[in-house]
């Protein structure tokens, strides 16, 4: 395939719904080790109405869709998680305005907006281990695939959900920066960020689904 249709948007979005619902207490659990155990709740919160809620929002097009979820998850997540994730989807909610089927630059463009949205709402930079290093190891690796050529859309998002699945790895012994996990200083280093890995999961699983 050399677009993403609104259904397999949609299937995207449900995919991470059910990431979040599947991993509430994994994820506070991975909170717990250095932050205050909520995360995994939050997020789940504002998921589950989501979810709840699916069936109320405008599917017209992808970007109404993903502004009605931004402005749930805004409304129903709690701590620094609700602003976060609401952004990226109002940013890609913004991007996609009108789309029924992305290209890939557009998938690429979009998440930047979406990550730059974040940066400039939370203060994040690159390296203070959060989200936002896992979301730049997706939309570098997006960007890059959109100009070799190589490969099918699948294959990139493929190549993009590894690269931000695998920054786990990569933050770990990075000191944080940003959230409650900075507060513990050096002993941060050799935790996992449970944004990042929730969003690792997530992509994984959207690339999971769409090839089934």
């Amino acid at each position: 395939m050399n677009t993403l249709t609104q259904a397999q948007v949609e299937l995207a979005v449900t995919t991470m719904t059910e990431v979040a619902l599947a991993n509430e207490t994994y994820f506070s659990d991975l909170d717990a080790v250095m932050g205050d155990a909520d995360f995994g709740h939050s997020l789940a919160d504002g998921f589950r109405v989501v979810k709840e809620r699916w069936g109320e929002f405008d599917h017209s097009s992808i970007g109404p869709l993903l502004l009605n979820v931004a402005t749930t998850l805004t409304s129903h997540t709690g701590g620094s998680s609700g602003p976060v994730w609401g952004t990226l989807f109002m940013r890609t909610g913004m991007a996609f305005r009108g789309k029924t089927e992305l290209t890939l630059d557009e998938i690429a463009a979009g998440l930047r907006s979406g990550m730059e949205g974040i940066m400039k709402r939370g203060g994040a930079v690159l390296g203070d281990k959060t989200l936002v290093d896992a979301l730049n190891a997706e939309v570098e690796s997006l960007e890059a695939s959109a100009v070799s050529g190589e490969g099918t859309l699948i294959d990139a998002l493929d190549r993009a959900a590894t690269a931000a699945y695998d920054m786990r790895e990569t933050s770990k012994g990075w000191v944080a920066k940003r959230g409650r996990q900075s507060f513990t200083g050096e002993r941060s280093s050799g935790t996992y960020d449970p944004g990042i890995v929730a969003f690792g999961d997530m992509a994984k699983a959207i690339v999971a689904a769409l090839k089934q």
